[in-house]
């Protein structure tokens, strides 16, 4: 019989020839085979990464990642393989759209685990964070707080928060001039614009940043960039072993669910009291409309509990606030680089289109202030341009949860010569990662044609034939918010509330880049800006706002 400590020897042996078993499937075994390691792809050492290649920034450096798409198209085709962790560690990428549309339309492909389970620390398991039947059913629930009347009644509130900033910023120019970090100052203005349009909850955050709720999402959101590389792939060291950032991530989900139960708490009240009164609703926020959904229904499989509301409300601050704050920036920044064009977009700003009354009644102000927004040509374009030049998630990754054959459209040269033709499909196998390219997509010379860097808002005029077939009614092929049943559901209102800030703001200034000042990207979970020279300083987009003298206060 053997004594504890032989047991406990054999024991560690055992874990560790495990562990050592492991450790050679992944580095030698499981790559020889691999179906992606015949497909052609850029070489490297056993142990070299290209991932700083895919995601390296691009513009306004067209060396960077733009130029390596290009680069790897023209010796590899369009669909290849590049090393992530290293040469055992293949992943596949492709522009060829067939291959896109498969993979993002297929329920074979879902975000990686460790992507879910780090976005859910923060978020919850909301409709980012879940996948299969859960992430149908939540969609399902949500949708129709995002569609088309819902964002007419959002739209006023955009307006609105767009007064108040312009406000805001008459102060702060009242010597006629001022540089302002445009990007700070609208990041508080959509977290206004999103806490009445998702919660009729005024952080006034454009006012002041001393709002509780409004510093906890800040804080949690911030935090996101920061965490470790180590605790994003090894998760359960945040519960054993929680450090400063993850400590502060809890301290702030406590605020915000206790002040969400309160919320939750008071709106199902107020609609229970205006149901039992036969009175209708006024309310039109998304909290509002998800309880409204919910109680519209007898099945509770087929409602959200209240820890699910919070969750779908936390995912959407943390997914549209600060993306839309981001892409305003960034349009600005391009109207400050091509004052011509901001002179255009000004003139038809200044020069609204008449529009029709709605109805026998008259104008219904609601309809009224979105239709007029869309009534704006140029400013359609500006926003679609912005998008597709500045998208604010630079590329994201799939992972296959079985085998599956990929469909191409575009002839692939394995490296044994074989060539997959047009129709035909390549193989992949179950765990292998596959990275759709947001960026270099948009950026796609065959697609958008030769000035694909250049910022050129009258392309959406006369779109190249390949640009045309959408993914979304009207946005062409821009991947900015994806397609299939992961796209964003919340397009609309990202472009509703960047046509309404630019409506509000571009009238009374103008917008030119400081001298000597040069802006560029830096990829995280979003792609932010920054000075050159001054990347310490943290995410900072400064301009030099002019007041237009007919405007001064």
């Amino acid at each position: 019989m053997l004594n504890p400590l032989k047991l406990l020897l054999l024991a560690i042996v055992l874990v560790v020839g495990r562990g050592l078993l492991w450790i050679v499937n992944l580095l030698v075994v499981a790559p020889l085979f691999d179906p992606l390691r015949k497909l052609p792809g850029p070489p490297g050492p056993f142990f070299f990464s290209h991932i700083q290649s895919v995601v390296k920034p691009s513009y306004p450096s067209p060396d960077l990642s733009a130029t390596q798409h290009e680069e790897w198209k023209k010796q590899y085709g369009k669909t290849f393989r590049y090393h992530g962790s290293g040469k055992f560690d293949y992943r596949l990428m492709t522009f060829d759209l067939r291959a896109v549309s498969h993979i993002l339309m297929s329920p074979i492909y879902q975000k990686p685990r460790v992507t879910r389970t780090f976005l859910s620390t923060m978020l919850g398991q909301g409709i980012f964070t879940t996948e299969g039947a859960e992430h149908a059913f939540q969609r399902k629930i949500i949708g129709p707080a995002f569609n088309l009347q819902s964002i007419k009644t959002l739209t006023p509130i955009f307006l609105r928060t767009a007064e108040e900033l312009r406000d805001k910023w008459d102060v702060i120019v009242s010597n006629g001039q001022e540089t302002i970090d445009v990007c700070h100052w609208i990041s508080r203005a959509t977290f206004d614009a999103f806490g009445m349009a998702c919660l009729t909850y005024n952080f006034r955050a454009i006012h002041g940043e001393t709002e509780e709720l409004y510093l906890a999402f800040r804080r949690m959101f911030d935090l996101a960039d920061k965490k470790g590389i180590l605790r994003i792939l090894v998760p359960i060291l945040d519960k054993f072993w929680p450090d400063k950032i993850v400590r502060s991530v809890l301290e702030s989900r406590q605020v915000i669910y206790a002040t969400g139960r309160r919320l939750i708490s008071e709106k199902k009240s107020t609609i229970l009291a205006d149901k039992g009164s036969s009175n209708v609703s006024n309310e039109r926020d998304l909290l509002s409309l998800l309880i409204q959904s919910n109680l519209c229904t007898n099945d509770p499989t087929k409602a959200l509990s209240d820890p699910e509301l919070l969750d779908q409300i936390s995912s959407f601050f943390f997914a549209g606030s600060d993306t839309t704050a981001l892409s305003l920036s960034w349009c600005l920044y391009f109207l400050a680089l091509h004052p011509d064009i901001q002179t255009r977009l000004r003139e038809e700003l200044n020069h609204p289109t008449t529009l029709e009354p709605t109805s026998s009644q008259g104008f219904n102000f609601e309809d009224r202030a979105y239709d007029m927004l869309e009534s704006f040509s140029l400013l359609d374009s500006v926003v679609r341009e912005t998008l597709r030049l500045a998208p604010p998630v630079h590329g994201t990754l799939r992972v296959a949860t079985q085998n599956d054959l990929i469909p191409v459209s575009e002839p692939v040269v394995l490296t044994n010569g074989t060539v997959v033709a047009p129709g035909e499909y390549i193989q992949i196998r179950k765990g292998s990662i596959i990275h759709i390219p947001i960026e270099g997509l948009n950026f796609a010379k065959d697609i958008w044609s030769e000035d694909t860097l250049q910022f050129r808002p009258d392309r959406w005029c006369s779109l190249p034939p390949v640009a045309q077939p959408p993914n979304f009614p009207g946005l062409a092929n821009l991947m900015t918010f994806s397609f299939g049943p992961s796209s964003c559901p919340g397009y609309r209102f990202t472009i509703t509330e960047m046509k309404a800030f630019l409506s509000t703001i571009l009238p009374h200034y103008t917008f030119s880049v400081p001298e000597g000042q040069t802006i560029s990207k830096r990829n995280g979970l979003f792609t932010r800006p920054f000075v050159k020279g001054k990347s310490k300083m943290g995410v900072q987009l400064p301009l030099t706002v002019k007041h237009i003298d007919e405007y001064s206060p």
